[in-house]
């Protein structure tokens, strides 16, 4: 990727150009100390005056459109002027108010992201809040000196505001703490805060530009330039953020390393705004000229295809193995977005979106779009699209919608990669509303699938697994102390696999997940290992060292035998997969043990004897479990397996295997919908649960005297004395262990007959 910058034609402002924003129809419009409002095409191309204002102006800002679009008096912007006023103005150029701010000039203006505030700062180093009429809400701060910035922070409870080398963050109630640090080594001239990935990007006199989280921990620093940071101003969606500087226009990551760095005529780059879908952005140079920048070369990649996107919107597809160029593809209109993916290429315009097949690049699927779309996820049979205007919209691969599924307080404008995922036949989404919540809803009906999943702590990063069953679904959870959780899609069953994790990432088309965690590269061949049998986690999964990833690596694809990692500094590097994992899945999916255990005594490898194992179990193989058992010498665990075989019938097997797997309740309902009473009593006796046990006796009338002579030769062999209250009213039956012997015989020869 790379930003193509050229230079606004035919008109230039007398003096600085001091700001520059967007409309919501795409159209850019600059502020100058010639006093004019100048409106700009996307091509750069000025299309006039739009007013002129008595002062001079120092910065501005559109009413937020996403989510407002519909809202009456919604196309206006706030200018700030240098004798302490700001106003608004309609999109027509009429000025529908001024209200004085300040005491000398007002430095920045901000509408908050729902428009229902305006925040001023000032010379005089004050920060106001305001409602949208212009009333004073808030006197927030005053500081001695200059206010450089503001920005609102995502919940919009909080006000990001530097004076001097320092940011400050202020919340809007005087009862909660501000935080403050010293952000630069010189006075900081610039700041953004991200709604989606909620980051904040800084720019100072020191040179430097720098990412923080919303906790003010610093998370990457740039190497020192030639000349201050002048703007910065983040992308929409929150992937990329733009910094200007002296004769300079950048790129960059969200993790700060840059993807280009362009020159420009421009002398300082004052000011910096994206186009509401990220192609475009429009800069404010300080010797009056406009610049016009667009995102170009941009490249994705799935297995040996790559896609790449000019200028021209046109996009060509290369296979890197064969050497061969698959396709040419020209679009009429701006491309947006284009996703590569599950042997399908997405390419959504500022009207349609097209769908084609890799193999078939000629006849794509097209439908009409009625809003930009913000992001585009895949997944194997379908395909997810997000936009301000409809939310999440499920597809086929056939341009068929599938699913719209909505709840209150979801705010698609601030969804991203981190924060829903997609299987197929679940979306799960992060509630925003409650960051400890997810929603879980079904691709094929947008209904809710279950009550939505809740952890203890808020929830940052969440990935659904892409392979198995649908009734076996996982969902991998990365919350704020970067611990990772996964849990069965259809029950909440946190199970903690990991801490001090980076990233996350499920294998394209089986259940294994990779993460990079502590320096190290980490796999789980097996994850579901955790719910079939815990002791075999460490021996079903990979750990390598990742120092060679850098500090914050990303997992950018997981799929056949390969694994992509970009590194801190934006490097791409591969790392190696055991194909044999893959290769146990296929057989066990389609029940091909025999194939799946000669798999295993060909590698002769120890974790994927115990994958083999766990997945018998699983499957309630048990002949195969046996043979993997022993090839990893548990030998107690195959004595069980053992066992489990003797016992005659079906239920009875299954309700050991749900013990072995650490679930006594899902076991003891097995028996009991059998009929089984005894061996559902003989589960709870096994386990001591004595209450339980003369509870399910009494009620079904059967083996009350069995229950009351095991706990009394348990009672014996301790030397206790009774204390249970259930049981000493059972103190005077008689015990005959004879009997007893006789009845429990009885019942297993039954059982036998029930195979």
């Amino acid at each position: 990727m790379r930003l193509l910058v050229h230079e606004g034609a035919s008109f230039k402002h007398e003096g600085m150009a001091t700001a520059v924003g967007w409309s919501a129809t795409n159209e850019l419009f600059s502020l100058g100390d010639d006093k004019l409002v100048q409106r700009w095409g996307m091509d750069g191309e000025a299309q006039g005056k739009v007013c002129d204002i008595e002062n001079f102006m120092t910065s501005m800002h559109w009413f937020p459109t996403v989510g407002n679009r519909n809202q009456p008096g919604s196309d206006v912007f706030a200018v700030a002027c240098t004798d302490g006023t700001f106003k608004l103005f309609t999109k027509a150029g009429r000025m529908e108010r001024s209200v004085e701010a300040h005491q000398g000039a007002v430095v920045c203006v901000r509408w908050n992201f729902d428009g229902t505030a305006i925040a001023t700062c000032g010379e005089d180093g004050g920060v106001k809040v305001w409602s949208r009429s212009g009333q004073i809400r808030s006197p927030l701060a005053q500081n001695g000196g200059v206010v450089h910035t503001l920005a609102w922070s995502p919940d919009g409870e909080q006000l990001l505001f530097s004076f001097g080398k320092q940011i400050v963050i202020k919340p809007m109630q005087p009862s909660l703490k501000q935080m403050q640090w010293n952000a630069h080594d010189g006075v900081v001239l610039c700041a953004d805060w991200n709604p989606v990935n909620n980051l904040i990007v800084s720019g100072g006199e020191d040179c430097k530009y720098k990412v923080w989280d919303g906790f003010g921990r610093l998370l990457f620093q740039s190497s020192s330039g030639d000349h201050a940071i002048t703007s910065v101003a983040w992308r929409p969606d929150g992937e990329l953020f733009a910094m200007g500087t002296f004769n300079q226009l950048s790129v960059c990551d969200k993790r700060g390393w840059a993807y280009s760095r362009e020159k420009a005529s421009s002398g300082s780059v004052l000011d910096i705004s994206w186009t509401s879908d990220g192609t475009h952005l429009g800069g404010a140079g300080a010797n009056g000229v406009v610049i016009f920048g667009q995102l170009v070369d941009r490249r994705v990649a799935w297995e040996s295809l790559e896609a790449t996107l000019d200028e021209s919107n046109h996009i060509k597809v290369f296979d890197v193995l064969k050497q061969v160029e698959e396709a040419n593809l020209d679009f009429a209109e701006r491309v947006l977005d284009i996703s590569l993916a599950f042997n399908h290429l997405i390419v959504a315009t500022a009207r349609q979106c097209h769908i084609y097949g890799v193999y078939n690049m000629h006849t794509p699927q097209i439908f009409d779009l009625k809003e930009a779309i913000n992001l585009i996820i895949q997944c194997d049979k379908c395909f997810a699209t997000i936009d301000n205007s409809m939310g999440v919209r499920v597809w086929s691969y056939e341009g068929r919608q599938l699913a719209n599924p909505k709840f209150p307080g979801l705010r698609p404008e601030f969804l991203n990669r981190q924060t829903v995922s997609l299987s197929d036949d679940v979306v799960a989404i992060i509630d925003r509303a409650n960051a400890k919540a997810v929603r879980l809803f079904d691709t094929a009906t947008g209904k809710d699938l279950c009550e939505p999943l809740v952890h203890q702590l808020d929830i940052m990063e969440i990935a659904l697994a892409q392979g198995g069953l649908g009734s076996e679904r996982k969902l991998a959870i990365l919350d704020r102390n970067r611990d990772l959780y996964i849990t069965p899609v259809h029950r909440s069953q946190m199970v903690k696999l990991g801490s001090m994790v980076d990233t996350i990432m499920w294998h394209a088309k089986s259940d294994m997940l990779a993460a990079v965690m502590d320096g190290k590269l980490v796999l789980w061949y097996y994850p579901n290992v955790v719910y079939v049998d815990p002791d075999l986690v460490s021996a079903t999964k990979s750990i390598r060292d990742g120092a060679s990833f850098g500090k914050t690596p990303q997992l950018i694809q997981f799929s056949e035998t390969h694994l992509t990692i970009r590194r801190s500094d934006g490097a791409l590097m591969c790392a190696s997969v055991p194909s044999f994992p893959s290769l146990l899945y296929e057989y066990v999916q389609s029940a091909e043990w025999e194939a799946a255990t000669r798999l295993c005594r060909f590698v002769k490898d120890q974790s994927l004897w115990a994958c083999l194992a766990a997945m018998a179990l699983n499957g309630q193989e048990l002949n195969t479990a046996e043979v993997a058992f022993a090839a990893i010498d548990e030998v107690d665990k195959l004595q069980y397996v053992l066992y489990i075989k003797d016992i005659p019938s079906t239920e009875g097997r299954a309700a050991e295997l749900a013990l072995f797997r650490r679930r006594p309740e899902e076991a003891e309902q097995i028996l009991l919908q059998a009929g089984l009473f005894y061996r559902a009593i003989k589960v709870n006796i096994r386990l001591f649960n004595w209450e339980r046990a003369l509870e399910l006796a009494k009620r079904y009338e059967v083996h009350i005297d069995t229950v009351v002579a095991y706990r009394q030769k348990y009672l014996q062999s301790f030397g206790k004395q009774e204390t249970s209250k259930n049981f000493k009213e059972c103190s005077d039956m008689e015990v005959n262990w004879e009997a007893i012997k006789a009845r429990i015989n009885d019942e297993k020869e039954k059982e036998k007959e029930r195979k």
